[in-house]
């Protein structure tokens, strides 16, 4: 039996991937920065989930999902690397649904 011995000639390369972490472009409550948003949450917010759901790439009916607006922000925070947490888009969307939808809306409008 022989054995052969060969010496390592290079090591194994690790490669980072970095990405930035950004903020929201508008304040939860900032819902006067852009009146059309505005009112198209204060008055038929149903529109206005479908809309952000459709240019999110998602199903008009979405909205109509029970929680489905938590994970659809969620998306929206991933989609453009937004710094935050599950929890905190579930506080947002139980506590103030048409001011966090309305963010979604001028999120997607200032990024497009």
């Amino acid at each position: 039996m022989s054995y052969q011995t060969e010496a390592m000639t290079s090591q194994p390369q690790m490669t980072v991937t970095s990405y930035t972490v950004s903020h929201w472009s508008s304040d939860v409550c900032d819902c006067c920065d852009d009146c059309g948003i505005c009112l198209c949450g204060a008055f038929i917010p149903c529109i206005l989930g479908c809309k952000v759901a459709q240019d999110n790439g998602d199903s008009c009916c979405l909205p109509f999902l029970p929680g489905a607006m938590i994970a659809l922000r969620t998306s929206i925070r991933d989609r453009y690397r937004i710094n935050g947490s599950v929890c905190d888009d579930w506080v947002i969307m139980t506590c103030c649904s048409f001011c966090g939808l309305c963010q979604m809306a001028r999120e997607q409008k200032a990024r497009s």
